[in-house]
């Protein structure tokens, strides 16, 4: 397709870039012995998946059940849902799909782990268990100084078999106490070593130490006894991660969204065909110290405000944008922009080429 040929607002990749930070990241992860399992949540594209597993992946992390059984129908063989799985229904489906590839679930609930192995032995199957520990975030996860109590009581359950351990925190939790990413990727990375340590040491076998987020990730992984990192947003980079986590640069963002002029209310604002069903709108700009919801990339303009199919750009006393005209915007959280869509066009610079591909695993939230 060429460029005119696409409807705005549309999501725009550049494969170059891409590629080069999927390559990049491989090879720190390569450089330092450790598994890198992408996340698929953020751009939920087979294509792009494949390009993660061809440049060495070890498989991929999903966040649900039904995203992860897309990438299982489409032939991806080893997958990590890094998220609890506690309801008859969601084991039974994990029990399925466990039957066609090798499947790892979350877990840090002795009640999860009944309902995990009463439907891996109803199936027939066998359900890997990684048991999430709760390293500040207080989102999910054990307390560290319940872990081995709830290894002990994994290890032996029929149909269940223990993969290993891992955490999420990212690097704005409540105690990051606005510490450099990097320095709380480090402190990440050895508390789980540690705890894995303890485990072994009470006898109990720890394949996996699974850790990192994007804004983590990178420094996760240089801690001896990591095995494996987890980033998701490093394949687009977006706002958060240029201007708040710092881990990636201008020239390492790899989608923009374009949009198209529509009104113009007075001489500071333009109306764009973009609003709340394109960009994401779950992070509060004002509280993560942004400027808007997106910058453009072109010229200083700052989407401040979005309806439903509108959204408001506030324009520098210089910038002058005409209807019609198309702008590309970052948006500053990629990946529940990315859900918002059902397609991404992968732009090839060397033949000025615009390719669709689906956005295969949107809206799968069970």
């Amino acid at each position: 397709m060429q460029y005119h040929e696409i409807p705005t607002p549309a999501l725009i990749v550049d494969v170059t870039v891409l590629q080069d930070n999927i390559s990049r990241w491989q090879a720190h992860a390569d450089a330092h012995g450790v598994a890198l399992r992408p996340h698929i949540k953020t751009h939920k594209s087979l294509e792009i998946a494949r390009m993660q597993r061809d440049t060495g992946a070890v498989g991929i992390t999903a966040a649900k059940l039904s995203e992860a059984q897309v990438f299982i129908d489409a032939g991806f063989s080893d997958v990590f849902v890094a998220y609890p799985i506690v309801t008859p229904d969601k084991c039974a489906h994990a029990a399925q799909l466990a039957q066609r590839a090798r499947l790892v679930v979350a877990a840090d609930s002795l009640y999860g782990l009944h309902q995990l192995s009463a439907a891996a032995q109803a199936a027939g199957s066998s359900i890997g268990i990684r048991l999430e520990v709760d390293t500040g975030l207080h989102r999910c996860g054990v307390p560290p100084a319940q872990l081995l109590d709830l290894a002990q009581q994994c290890v032996g359950l029929p149909g269940l078999f223990l993969d290993g351990i891992f955490t999420y925190r990212g690097a704005w939790f409540a105690g990051s106490n606005g510490r450099a990413p990097a320095e709380l990727g480090l402190e990440e990375g050895r508390i789980m070593v540690d705890l894995a340590e303890q485990l072994r040491g009470a006898g109990i076998v720890v394949p996996v130490v699974s850790v990192g987020s994007t804004p983590t990730g990178w420094s996760a992984a240089t801690v001896p006894g990591v095995t494996e990192i987890r980033p998701g947003t490093y394949v687009f980079g977006d706002d958060m991660q240029l201007y708040v986590a710092h881990s990636c640069t201008p020239s390492q963002v790899a989608l923009a969204i374009h949009c198209t002029v529509v009104s113009r209310p007075d001489a500071s604002l333009a109306t764009v065909d973009g609003g709340s069903k394109t960009f994401c709108g779950d992070n509060n700009p004002e509280k993560a110290g942004l400027r808007g919801y997106a910058t453009a990339l072109d010229c200083d303009a700052v989407l401040v405000r979005m309806n439903e199919e509108h959204g408001v750009l506030r324009l520098a006393d210089d910038v002058d944008l005409q209807i019609g005209q198309r702008i590309a915007l970052r948006p500053n959280h990629v990946c529940t922009t990315v859900n918002l869509s059902d397609v991404l066009y992968l732009y090839d610079a060397n033949t000025d080429d615009y390719a669709p591909i689906r956005v295969a695993a949107r809206g799968r939230r069970h």
